[in-house]
């Protein structure tokens, strides 16, 4: 059992917390209640950072103290809304929300993984009708491997998980945000992930 923190309490955040607690994990979920970031992050092994990526650097970088020593699972995008609402483009080009996480928290450990899928997919990868894929990117092996059990308990099987190198490939799994609102468009919101056909 680990003790984790969910920061973000919308869909993805609530779907990762049900899934990661029914996997006998201790994970508490924090709001936008002033101070339940900081005290969810304070006493948590590991923390999941779902809050919207377009808002992430300045709150995570807010709970710096409380992040040291942790490891940071960041599962956002950062991206600014189409005329639709749904992602139009990077606001971060040329990086990444993760490279931007973990440059602004050195004593934390930043991995990024599930940003490349729609989130019924993050906790439920069997559902679809091909083998998806998870990508992790981070620069300290022992978190990413952390997060890899992580990933079994969510249904990952170890095959469908690839470990793409240090934190900076991020900006290619995020890249992969500007393919999601062109699939919705032609398919509608039926699950669905980024895959490496092999």
């Amino acid at each position: 059992m680990t003790t984790i923190a969910v920061l973000g309490n919308g869909r993805v955040g609530g779907n990762l917390a049900a899934a990661l607690t029914r996997a006998g994990h201790e994970v508490t979920v924090a709001d936008r209640t002033p101070g339940a970031a900081a005290d969810a992050a304070r006493t948590a092994r590991i923390v999941i950072n779902a809050t919207p990526g377009d808002g992430s650097l300045e709150r995570l970088t807010a709970l710096r103290e409380e992040l040291r020593g942790k490891i940071l699972v960041d599962v956002s995008n950062a991206t600014a809304d189409g005329p639709d609402g749904l992602p139009g483009e990077l606001l971060h080009p040329g990086s990444s929300l993760a490279e931007q996480l973990q440059e602004a928290l050195p004593g934390t450990h930043v991995v990024k993984t599930l940003n490349t899928m729609l989130f019924p997919v993050m906790t439920a990868p069997a559902m679809l009708t091909r083998a998806p894929d998870a990508f992790l990117s981070g620069e300290d092996p022992q978190a990413k491997q952390t997060v890899r059990e992580l990933l079994n308990d969510l249904g990952w099987h170890d095959e469908w998980i690839t470990d793409l190198g240090g934190i900076r490939t991020a900006r290619a799994t995020e890249a992969a945000i500007l393919f999601v609102p062109h699939v919705i468009r032609a398919n509608g919101f039926s699950p669905f992930a980024i895959s490496i056909a092999r």
